[in-house]
């Protein structure tokens, strides 16, 4: 042994790499327009679960959709402590203060969260004229954000009906965090009502 390397001959190389590149196109073609290409494990790609409206045999009631266990929250889910009638309004009121500091920054988070959620019905200035109701869409007129009676209202009681809903007002805890509720809290008593 001299320790001499072998040689690879040119004919070897175009070999080689035209096997590489057969091998490529090969693995990575679909089979289809819908198809991802060949499965290695397709029991993990194509899972055997029920859709969520269909049948299924394995429940008694035959039901996939299945409702929560009785007096089961989420785990990230605090349950609201307060009813929505008139008695845990004023609860909310003179429990709730707002746990957020003011800042500038949150104030404008708060003004894009009431421009996301609030001034479709409430209006832009916070009249009560958004565009649902001076389109004609919705007939009853929104509260005035800026009537002096809605001005003496706690942040509590304001955040009380953001959460569990008002009157035709839908409760709005589903699709607004508890963090940007009070958010938008703070934009309509130090921004909206101060004007």
């Amino acid at each position: 042994m001299t320790g001499k390397r072998p040689i690879i001959k040119p004919r070897s190389k175009i070999f080689f790499a035209a096997f590489t590149l057969l091998s490529v196109l090969f693995f990575s073609c679909d089979r289809t327009r819908e198809d991802k290409g060949y499965e290695y494990f397709p029991d993990m790609v194509h899972g055997h679960a029920y859709q969520t409206y269909s049948d299924n045999p394995a429940m008694e009631d035959g039901r996939t959709m299945r409702e929560p266990v009785e007096g089961t929250v989420p785990r990230h889910l605090v349950p609201y402590p307060y009813a929505a009638d008139f008695e845990g309004r004023e609860q909310a009121g003179q429990a709730l203060k707002n746990p957020l500091t003011m800042s500038d920054k949150l104030l404008a988070e708060g003004r894009e969260l009431y421009r996301v959620y609030c001034s479709n019905c409430h209006g832009e200035s916070g009249d009560g004229q958004g565009n649902l109701h001076t389109s004609g869409a919705y007939i009853i007129t929104p509260t005035s954000l800026l009537d002096p009676r809605v001005k003496e209202i706690p942040e509590g009681e304001t955040y009380h009906v953001i959460t569990a809903g008002w009157g035709v007002m839908g409760a709005h805890a589903s699709l607004i965090q508890p963090e940007d509720r009070w958010k938008i809290v703070a934009f309509i008593e130090q921004v909206l009502q101060e004007k």
